[in-house]
């Protein structure tokens, strides 16, 4: 659906030359909701401004639906613009027109006639939850209210694609939960190819299927949300998961001296961290494993929350007994479909 070919922009010259993005690759499928992830500076807004070429790239190629945007006229990429909604930060609305007229906007633009522009406004508006707020105007607005006229806009034009630029990050957790929501409920509708970067894990966490991981102007790593998100093997995707879980970190930290004392003081334990995902999540898996093995176990630390849709756990677990049984103990979990990280 969105393909990006050794993608380059560079501002400036000569020594006062900087690189944003660094001969980036980038496959995005249809009907996906790809997040890209990165630090202030990373390059992530000018990523996703080059797939509409609000930047034109230094060097390489933008493919959206099999079109080549950087190879079109003027006019041409006018035309395949429609294809692509934005959403921003700040809103962007037009401060002296109504909900309805900021919606209607680019209807009118390209001379829809007035009953299909009331028809469609009508329904936008309807399917953001804002149908009794079309004759209010953007400063009566909270701003997941303007976010939604923001979302209704961008659906106008019956667009492929929705880049989503730090659409939530201007927003108080609870109105960016309702807003993340509504764009999944926009995928799952019409099948809509939707691209958010961000600086939030939480944000991947919440309801992407793929994720990018973008620093220093290039894509570090990437995958499934439930790969990256659970096995992180960059530094600076680890900073990330360490800054959304700062509490569980120290929790885990406590656990690991604890268990430190306790191996030292009899050899016969080992500190583990398991992973479970999907249905694996709430079987007693690890349970019937250890009555089998003859171990015994003790949970020093537990959370178990969702990837998306998919719910996950992760525990850091002492296992005490024979070395040989432990040993044993772990490679039964392993076959069984987890993740077994030994820590100690």
């Amino acid at each position: 659906m969105i393909e990006l070919k050794g993608l380059t922009k560079t501002y400036g010259r000569g020594t006062k030359q900087t690189t944003a993005l660094a001969d980036l690759d980038l496959n995005v499928g249809k009907g996906e909701i790809f997040g890209v992830i990165g630090h202030s500076g990373a390059g992530k807004s000018t990523l996703i401004r080059c797939i509409n070429l609000l930047e034109r790239p230094t060097a390489g190629e933008v493919w959206v639906d099999g079109v080549n945007l950087t190879a079109l006229s003027k006019t041409e990429l006018q035309q395949q613009r429609r294809k692509i909604g934005m959403i921003f930060q700040h809103f962007n609305l037009l401060s002296s027109a109504t909900v309805y007229d900021n919606v209607a906007f680019p209807l009118k633009l390209v001379n829809t006639p007035k009953a299909e522009i009331d028809r469609k406004v009508k329904e936008l508006l309807a399917l953001v939850g804002l149908e009794h707020h079309s004759s209010k105007y953007p400063a009566q607005l909270s701003g997941g209210q303007k976010q939604r006229v923001g979302i209704a806009r961008a659906l106008a034009s019956d667009p492929a694609v929705l880049l989503c630029d730090e659409a939530t990050s201007a927003l108080d957790p609870q109105t960016t939960a309702s807003i993340l929501k509504l764009l999944m409920d926009i995928n799952k509708k019409y099948n809509l190819t939707i691209v958010l970067i961000t600086h939030e894990m939480h944000v991947i966490q919440s309801i992407c299927d793929q994720v990018a991981v973008i620093h220093q102007g290039g894509i570090v790593e990437q995958g499934p949300v439930t790969d990256v998100f659970l096995k992180p093997q960059h530094a600076i995707t680890r900073d990330f998961m360490q800054r959304d879980h700062e509490s569980e970190l120290l929790l885990e930290e406590a656990a690991l001296a604890h268990a430190g004392g306790t191996a030292q003081q009899d050899g016969r334990s080992q500190l583990v961290k398991i992973s479970f995902l999907g249905d694996k999540t709430y079987e007693a898996i690890l349970s019937r494993t250890v009555r089998q093995t003859g171990v015994d176990f003790a949970i020093l630390q537990g959370t178990i929350s969702r990837i998306k849709q998919i719910p996950y756990g992760q525990l850091t677990v002492r296992f005490e007994g024979d070395a040989e049984a432990i040993g044993r103990t772990v490679h039964e979990l392993n076959e069984q479909g987890l993740d077994v990280e030994v820590l100690r």
